[in-house]
């Protein structure tokens, strides 16, 4: 473990935030999914899990010398750089979590040219921005209510078509711009305009640990890691290595994983019936519930996977033309009971509670559970 990662509190010792950390590990595992957003008040350790999921994250192919990360396998999304070079050799490379800075700048954000040295060598040098950085990696905007709207319009135009294109003094570089978007957010700071909560597939507005238990534990951690930092990531060591082993096989497991038409059904008449605004949460839905379903070594989904990426992807939405508020998890609960087939069993929350859990322990600790008789 590098020092940048010892600096870091590990994700498997971040308690009470299930459904967030389920979020991000299904964002992890299927990229497809394009993001999450994270909203809760100031003291819930946003950015602190945003960073911890640094240890566990995969490995991914990359282009030796290339700016932009190209990947090797994939010629039809080569930068322009990459096109004129006569080979491409590959490289591994972790994912990163790439900072985009409130302070930035367009120029910072999607890349520039070196104009003096352009000017006095005659050479063309790119300097790439944040979005190209971001490629292959995860892009976290920080306090992304208060950025300003023309950087967020750009960010939202790469996520959407996961191109970005350097144009300055009659030079244009295109380049590959596929990242995991994650946004941190205090609503009290203030909102997002709809257009733009609507380009986050999915949204976790965390609250504050009530349990005084958990609360218990969560300053035992925050004291270990402080105090004894050895300590600290000796204890949760082989948690972290069993999520990173989970991602990985996550990640080869997804491709297998089919759905039945009528959950596929079940979830359409639902968006319709919530008055949800567009296609897109539909979608959105069923690709998080396969990575669920794969997250949890499954090869169909069930409903309770689409319970829960439901609540994922609805949470935030606008409805009927922005006129309704967002779905709350009792509404999105009550639609699926009536929508979804009889021979599809759909479990109580606190079934899906207990999912969760399972999904983000460790395999030892999934076994024990399944010897206990829960799911």
């Amino acid at each position: 473990m590098n020092n940048s990662q010892n600096r870091r509190f590990l994700f498997s010792s971040v308690l009470g935030q299930d459904k967030l950390k389920y979020a991000y590990l299904a964002n992890i595992v299927n990229p497809r999914i394009g993001g999450l957003l994270i909203s809760g008040p100031k003291g819930t350790g946003k950015s602190t899990i945003v960073h911890s999921v640094e240890s566990i994250l995969p490995e991914g192919k990359a282009i030796d010398g290339c700016i932009f990360n190209c990947h090797p396998e994939r010629p039809q999304d080569f930068c322009s750089l990459c096109r004129e070079r006569p080979d491409h050799p590959a490289v591994t490379r972790k994912m990163r979590i790439i900072n985009l800075p409130l302070s930035c700048t367009e120029d910072r954000l999607i890349g520039s040219i070196d104009i003096e040295k352009l000017l006095k060598t005659g050479q063309k040098v790119i300097l790439p921005g944040i979005l190209g950085q971001a490629n292959g990696n995860i892009l976290y905007v920080d306090e992304v209510n208060l950025l300003p709207d023309h950087l967020v319009d750009d960010i939202l135009d790469a996520a959407s078509t996961h191109w970005n294109t350097i144009e300055r003094e009659g030079i244009s570089v295109s380049h590959p711009a596929d990242f995991v978007l994650v946004g941190t957010m205090n609503p009290e700071e203030g909102d997002l305009r709809p257009q733009i909560l609507d380009r986050f597939p999915l949204c976790v507005k965390i609250e504050t640990i009530k349990d005084p238990a958990v609360r218990s534990r969560v300053v035992q951690n925050n004291l270990l890691f402080e105090n004894q930092r050895e300590a600290f990531h000796e204890k949760f060591n082989r948690q972290e290595e069993e999520i990173g082993k989970q991602i990985l096989s996550a990640r080869e497991h997804l491709p297998k994983v089919t759905i039945d038409p009528s959950l596929i059904d079940s979830v359409a008449a639902t968006c319709a019936a919530l008055k949800v605004d567009g296609q897109r949460p539909d979608i959105v839905i069923i690709k998080t519930a396969m990575t669920i379903a794969a997250l949890n070594r499954r090869s169909e989904v069930i409903s309770s996977d689409i319970l829960l990426a439901s609540e994922l992807t609805l949470i935030h939405r606008t409805r009927d033309g922005g006129l309704l508020e967002p779905p709350s998890t009792d509404e999105i609960m009550d639609n699926f009971n009536k929508n979804l087939p009889r021979d599809k069993e759909l479990l109580p929350k606190t079934m899906v509670k207990q999912k969760i859990e399972v999904a983000a322990a460790s395999s030892s600790d999934q076994q024990r559970i399944k010897k206990n008789g829960n799911p």
